[in-house]
């Protein structure tokens, strides 16, 4: 194993003193220990995000950083943290949101109202900073459905990014796609940053949540879990897909990232409703 920086070198840690085999021994303990897969990341990103985590440890050597990734459970998911790509914006690919407001989105609420609970449920997966959980929110309160309650969840790995979702405050790039007229109705200006609406903000709720922990999904109508697969191994996403189309209500809907598709065994529970979209809908629960 290397990484040894050489005594007295008091230059800090970056992406290029990461050996080749060091990058790999931390790939396979994150994919052993969390399913978690850096093959799709791009190399030099991926290997300055985990610099900056040795950097913000304490630590010089790749070396040693190992053996606390190995020794210490809290590291890992310390780790997932740090090198999640927590990027995002509102109306992030705009045609998909179209798409849900034309027609997945009323579609939905038509069929909350026939339950006794005439409740709509949203669920945004591995929401980063929120973006994508208050665009659902936004577009619901648009569409204003008389008599439905919508329930409106982010989750993400990483305390930090929910406390930024939670804030709900962001600079105008990541606004980019919001029009004007509803840039201007829910949202206050203070310097550079544009804050959401408090009414808003109240609508969505933000929890703590891995993907790949035990216990159930929260039940939904539609799942929103954009650009996340990507992250995990294969057997890991039918797993994943396995347990939110469990999760899903009857014909609910699941919307996968533009460069997400469903093979193998998750194709019995999961339809193409608009595939350009990656718009799925849930035809069997497993």
């Amino acid at each position: 194993m290397t990484g040894y920086r050489g005594s007295g070198h008091s230059a800090p840690f970056v992406g290029s003193d990461l050996a080749e085999e060091d990058f790999d021994r931390i790939r396979q303990l994150l994919l052993a220990r969390r399913g978690f897969d850096l093959g799709m990341y791009k190399d030099q990103c991926i290997r300055r995000r985990i610099a900056a985590r040795i950097r913000a440890c304490g630590l010089a050597r790749a070396a040693d950083y190992i053996a606390r990734l190995t020794a210490q459970d809290e590291e890992i998911d310390a780790l997932l943290a740090a090198i999640s790509i927590h990027v995002s914006q509102f109306f992030r690919n705009p045609q998909i949101f179209a798409r849900l407001e034309a027609d997945v989105l009323p579609q939905l609420a038509r069929q909350a109202l026939q339950r006794a609970d005439r409740t709509l449920r949203l669920w945004c997966a591995g929401c980063a900073g929120g973006e994508e959980a208050y665009s659902l929110a936004l577009l619901m309160d648009e569409l204003a459905p008389q008599g439905l309650t919508v329930e409106v969840l982010g989750t993400d790995i990483s305390p930090q990014v929910l406390d930024r979702a939670r804030a709900g405050e962001y600079g105008l790039h990541r606004l980019s796609e919001v029009p004007p007229e509803v840039l201007e109705r829910y949202f206050d200006r203070d310097g550079l940053r544009y804050r959401l609406c408090e009414r808003i903000r109240r609508q969505v709720r933000f929890e703590l949540h891995n993907l790949l922990d035990e216990g159930p999904y929260p039940a939904a109508d539609l799942v929103l879990c954009r650009n996340v697969m990507i992250y995990f191994s294969r057997i890991d996403q039918q797993r994943i897909l396995r347990r939110m189309a469990a999760a899903l209500a009857p014909e609910g809907i699941l919307v996968l990232g533009s460069a997400e598709t469903i093979i193998g065994e998750p194709r019995q529970w999961f339809e193409p409703l608009f595939a350009t979209e990656r718009i799925y809908r849930c035809r069997l629960s497993p």
